[in-house]
């Protein structure tokens, strides 16, 4: 049998997180792929020079919307209709993605971090509390595991795609962050000097330590009784916080985005469901 369209959508992105759901039995793992690929193609709406901006997001947010009524009208559409009838995800996710991807339409900047934490919950806490119930979470503190791990991983997706989101004029850092490191936006949206002064790297350095505390935070509040089915969340912030270390260790460098090798990926995929299986 080929492989479906989410199947592929998820393969074909290049995303750390593909692995990370192969390890779930085969139904979690339709509806992980199709969840993964609607937060696919909404982004793509606003990310991509032929995507359909807000009226590609709000025929999605009907397709969604469909979905839970049993009528979706498109391929991707019958598979995320499984999902949601197999899973209990709630609608407000849904909402919520299209939502905050809505946010990257225009060019924006965020004040605070306060601004920016809500901005990370749309996109990526949003996805995190649509997983678990794929996963099937047991302990409601899973839910703020899956708060904490979202905002941690889209934080590092901020400092990796510096560059990138330069180009669209896009400055995710809180500019209450640049005041105090004393840094200019036109340093950071200028990808070719963004890890040049001192004064970047210290600000940037600052974000990363952001970031690894949401990690902390996030295993923290993880329960023991959900720790194995959580095991592919923990596979993806086991994948991002080595990515977040490798950024660090090379001074958050300017051009393509960075990646890891497979070699080192499996590596880190290998310790981490050690440390899972072993109640650790």
């Amino acid at each position: 049998m080929p492989p479906s369209l989410a199947a592929r959508i998820t393969r074909q992105s290049g995303t750390s997180f593909y692995y990370a759901f192969r390890i779930l039995p085969a139904p979690k793992r339709r509806a992980i792929y199709a969840l993964y690929s609607f937060c696919r193609v909404v982004d793509d709406c606003v990310d991509e020079p032929d995507g359909e901006g807000e009226a590609g997001l709000r025929r999605w947010l009907e397709e969604a919307q469909r979905c839970y009524a049993g009528q979706p009208t498109t391929e991707l559409g019958q598979e995320l209709a499984e999902a949601v009838f197999q899973f209990p995800i709630p609608r407000a996710c849904f909402e919520q993605i299209v939502e905050g991807c809505r946010m990257d339409l225009t060019p924006r900047r965020y004040a605070t971090f306060a601004d920016l934490r809500a901005y990370c919950e749309k996109v990526a806490s949003a996805v995190g509390l649509a997983s678990i119930e794929i996963f099937e979470y047991r302990q409601p503190r899973t839910r703020e595991y899956a708060v904490e791990l979202g905002v941690a991983l889209q934080l590092t997706n901020i400092l990796r795609d510096i560059g990138a989101d330069g180009t669209r004029c896009r400055l995710y850092l809180p500019l209450e962050d640049l005041a105090r490191f004393g840094v200019d936006e036109a340093e950071l949206l200028d990808g070719t000097s963004a890890a040049r002064r001192p004064e970047v790297t210290a600000l940037l350095r600052f974000e990363a330590e952001r970031a690894r505390e949401h990690y902390v935070r996030a295993a923290a509040l993880l329960p023991a009784q959900d720790r194995r089915a959580m095991a592919s969340a923990e596979l993806m912030a086991g994948v991002y916080r080595a990515l977040l270390d490798e950024l660090v260790r090379r001074s958050f460098p300017p051009g393509p985005r960075l990646r890891l090798s497979t070699p080192r990926k499996l590596w880190v995929a290998a310790r981490t469901l050690a440390r899972v299986y072993a109640g650790r």
